[in-house]
């Protein structure tokens, strides 16, 4: 049997998904931008998929715009905010818990003479809401917080902090890392207080490669690729016409059955979550089971080292990670996990299983049949 538990790297494409995208690739292949019929064709795609994610975010088609994923998103609102924004300030806030794809880009601001504030975040991996509210300043122009964490699970209180952004720094833009939190959550940026909001395309059934920045109409971004002026100058480069295609039926499809997804979510993680606590020596990371993001569930086996577990569970046909897939490579602590103060031997322990609706209990039953073998196993081999 083969358990994939790790699809908050990645998820397998629908069918649907994958047909449009090989239809665009092999029939309505034209170019985007050329006149001829072929180029009308191909234009299509771009016009419908920015319809069904206009009416999803209830925001308007101009302001969005198609990238080549998550990271290019990010970069693209944080570095053009930045940027834009300057003469009215040059301090930015973001979290101790961010993705790399956003805190790298923030260190390059300080070095580019930024002020980068870092806010802390309690033992459940939730932003200082005190903490933002001290930090923020007339001369702040942009705070930058993922929506959903994708190590714990941890759901930022985006509401809120946009309320506050907008209230204590009228010149700062709001941007919401929303990667995890897209095809899971209703999120409506106009009555959240959002300006900028990135999604990718291949956490929530899509193809990789592609993925969009919701930009407000009313704020300032300096375009970071220039070339052929596509899109208004704001991303240029041909279109990604298979890839926004997919992203499209993706999206519509995840948001037509957004409810009863969501509970099986739940169902699943409360499921493994009540098998796992049955063993000696684990614990739960993160916020209440209902509190949390449906689909991540962050677990401690303490006395055995993750990447031990990881490929252990692997061997057997069960797919999990030991954190962020974009960071695993890296031989250090993860980073969300060192921000909620766990200790070291904690962290080292730590696994994520991520679900998607496609997961079934049976699963789930034949990892924990699989956990209950091998565990016992390890701590005593890791003992000596």
């Amino acid at each position: 049997m083969e358990a994939y538990f790790d699809n908050s790297a990645t998820t397998r494409c629908y069918p649907q998904v994958a047909q449009i995208v090989v239809k665009t690739m092999t029939e309505d292949f034209g170019n985007p931008s050329a006149m001829h019929q072929k180029g009308v064709e191909a234009e299509k795609y771009i016009r419908d998929t920015k319809e069904i994610l206009a009416r999803i975010l209830k925001v308007k088609e101009k302001e969005i715009f198609f990238t080549s994923g998550g990271t290019e998103s990010n970069n693209l609102a944080l570095f053009g905010a930045a940027q834009a924004n300057a003469r009215s300030g040059k301090h930015v806030i973001t979290t101790a818990v961010e993705h790399a794809a956003v805190g790298q880009p923030m260190e390059r601001l300080a070095q580019m003479g930024y002020e980068v504030t870092v806010l802390p975040v309690d033992r459940t991996g939730v932003v200082d809401m005190k903490a933002l509210e001290e930090a923020l300043r007339p001369d702040t122009i942009l705070v930058s917080t993922m929506y959903v964490n994708n190590e714990v699970g941890a759901v930022m209180p985006v509401e809120k902090i946009g309320a506050l952004v907008h209230e204590k720094s009228p010149k700062a833009l709001y941007h919401v890392d929303a990667i995890q939190a897209f095809g899971k959550y209703t999120i409506h940026p106009k009555k959240t207080g959002i300006d900028l909001l990135s999604v990718s395309s291949h956490k929530l059934h899509g193809p990789k490669g592609v993925g969009f920045l919701y930009i407000n109409e009313k704020a300032k971004i300096q375009p970071q690729i220039l070339g052929g002026g596509q899109q208004d100058g704001m991303r240029s480069g041909t279109d990604n016409v298979p890839g926004i295609a997919g992203l499209g039926v993706a999206a519509q499809m995840v948001y037509d059955h957004l409810e009863e997804n969501r509970e099986h979510l739940y169902q699943l993680k409360e499921y493994l979550a009540e098998g796992l606590l049955k063993l000696d020596d684990v614990c739960l990371n993160g916020m209440g089971l209902r509190e949390g993001a449906p689909q991540i569930l962050s677990a401690s086996f303490l006395g055995i080292r993750s990447e031990v577990l990881l490929h252990t569970l692997e061997d057997r046909g069960i797919y999990v990670s030991a954190g962020s897939a974009c960071s695993s490579h890296k031989r250090k602590a993860a980073g969300t996990l060192a921000a909620m103060g766990m200790p070291v031997s904690q962290k080292e322990s730590t696994l994520r299983f991520s679900f998607s609706e496609e997961n079934t209990f049976e699963e789930i039953d034949y990892c924990l049949e699989v956990l209950r073998e091998v565990v016992p196993v390890l701590r005593r081999y890791s003992r000596h």
